[in-house]
C-alpha cells in the first residue's frame, strides 16, 4: 500500500525539542486566534463609541435616523437644515444589491452546474481560468467599465431614460464582480455530493439533467445557499464600483434608472470631504457604518441558520 505523499520521507519522532516546538506553535496559533477576536471587538467598540457621539447631537435623533426619508448630510451647508434619515442610503444599497444578485445568482448557479455535471475536461480547462480572470479584475476597473460602457449603453438603448450615474449600471458591475464567487463556491458544494447519489439516480432511470436538478442540487443546497448569502453580503459591502458608478445623490426611490448613493459610497464621500473631526457630518459616517455592520452581521447569522437547517451528512 502506497503511503500518502505527505508521509513519505518524513521523520515523526517525539523528542524534547520537538515537544517544545509543538507547544510553541500551539501558543502562536492561540495568540493569532485571540488577536482576531480582539481586532473584531475593537472595531465594534470603535463603531459604537463614535456613532454614540452622532446620536448625542441636538440636530439628530435615533427616531429620525431610523425613519427619515431624506439624507442631506453633505449637501446642506446649514447643519440645522440637514436631514439624517437612513432610508435613502439603504434604498440605494438595496437597489444596487438586488440588481447585482439578479445577475450573479442565476448565472453563477447555472455555470456551476454545467462545470460540475456536464462540462468536458477541455471546456472546463477554458471556462475555469476565464472565471478566475474575472475574479482578479480590480474593482476600480469594473467601476470605470460601468461608467464608460454599461451606463452609455443603457442610455442608448433606453433613449436617454437613465441618468449618467445610475443604480442599474452599478448593479451590473457588482453582479459581474460577485459572479465568480457564486460559481466557485456552488461548484465546490456540487462536487462534494457523493457519487453514490448520482449512480443511484441513474439506476432509477433518471437522465443526467434530472439527476443534476432533482438529486445533486438539492443535496448541495446548504452550500449553494451559503454561497448566495456570501455574495449578497459582498455586494452590500462593495465600495469602489458604487462610488464611481452609482452617483452621489441619496434618493429614496425604487427606480433603478436614477442616481443612488449607497452606504459605502457615502462613507467614501464623507472621508474625502472637508468636514472636520467632531462635526455631526463626520460622526454620521459611523452611524452609517454601524447600520452596514448590523445588516451584514444579520446576513451571516441567517446564513449559518440556513446552512445548519439544510445541511446533509453522508457516510
Amino acid at each position: 500500500m502506497n503511503r500518502p505523499t505527505a508521509l513519505v520521507n518524513k521523520k515523526f519522532r517525539s523528542t524534547g525539542i520537538g515537544v517544545v516546538q509543538e507547544k510553541a506553535m500551539v501558543v502562536l496559533l492561540a495568540v493569532c486566534a485571540l488577536m482576531t477576536i480582539g481586532i473584531t471587538l475593537g472595531i465594534i467598540v470603535m463603531l459604537i463609541s463614535e456613532s454614540w457621539s452622532f446620536f448625542q447631537s441636538k440636530y439628530v435623533s435615533l427616531g429620525s435616523f431610523l425613519t427619515g426619508t431624506e439624507w442631506t448630510a453633505l449637501q446642506s451647508k446649514d447643519i440645522e437644515k440637514a436631514q439624517f434619515g437612513i432610508w435613502p442610503l439603504l434604498s440605494g444599497t438595496l437597489r444596487v444589491t438586488m440588481i447585482a444578485m439578479l445577475i450573479a445568482l442565476p448565472c453563477g448557479l447555472v455555470t456551476a452546474i454545467y462545470l460540475s455535471e456536464f462540462a468536458s475536461n477541455r471546456v472546463r480547462a477554458i471556462l475555469k481560468p476565464t472565471l478566475e480572470v474575472i475574479a482578479g479584475i480590480p474593482t476600480v476597473v469594473l467601476g470605470y467599465f460601468a461608467v464608460l460602457v454599461v451606463s452609455p449603453s443603457l442610455q442608448f438603448l433606453s433613449g436617454g431614460g437613465f441618468d449618467t450615474f445610475n443604480a442599474t449600471s452599478a448593479g451590473i458591475a457588482v453582479g459581474i464582480l460577485c459572479l465568480p464567487m457564486v460559481c466557485s463556491l456552488s461548484e465546490d458544494a456540487l462536487h462534494a455530493v457523493p457519487r453514490a447519489l448520482r449512480e443511484g439516480a441513474y439506476g432509477l432511470g433518471c437522465t443526467p439533467f434530472e439527476t443534476s436538478i432533482k438529486v445533486v442540487v438539492p443535496a448541495a443546497l446548504s452550500g449553494i445557499i451559503s454561497a448566495f448569502l456570501l455574495a449578497f453580503s459582498r455586494a452590500i459591502g462593495e465600495t469602489m464600483v458604487v462610488a464611481l458608478a452609482a452617483g452621489t445623490r441619496a434618493t429614496f426611490t425604487a427606480d433603478p434608472r436614477q442616481q443612488s448613493q449607497t452606504m459605502t459610497g457615502f462613507i467614501v464621500e464623507m472621508i474625502k470631504s472637508e468636514n472636520e473631526y467632531g462635526t455631526v457630518q463626520y460622526f454620521s459616517l459611523y452611524a452609517v457604518a454601524v447600520t452596514l455592520f448590523v445588516i451584514t452581521f444579520g446576513m451571516t447569522l441567517v446564513g449559518q441558520l440556513i446552512r445548519r437547517r439544510y445541511q446533509e451528512v453522508y457516510s
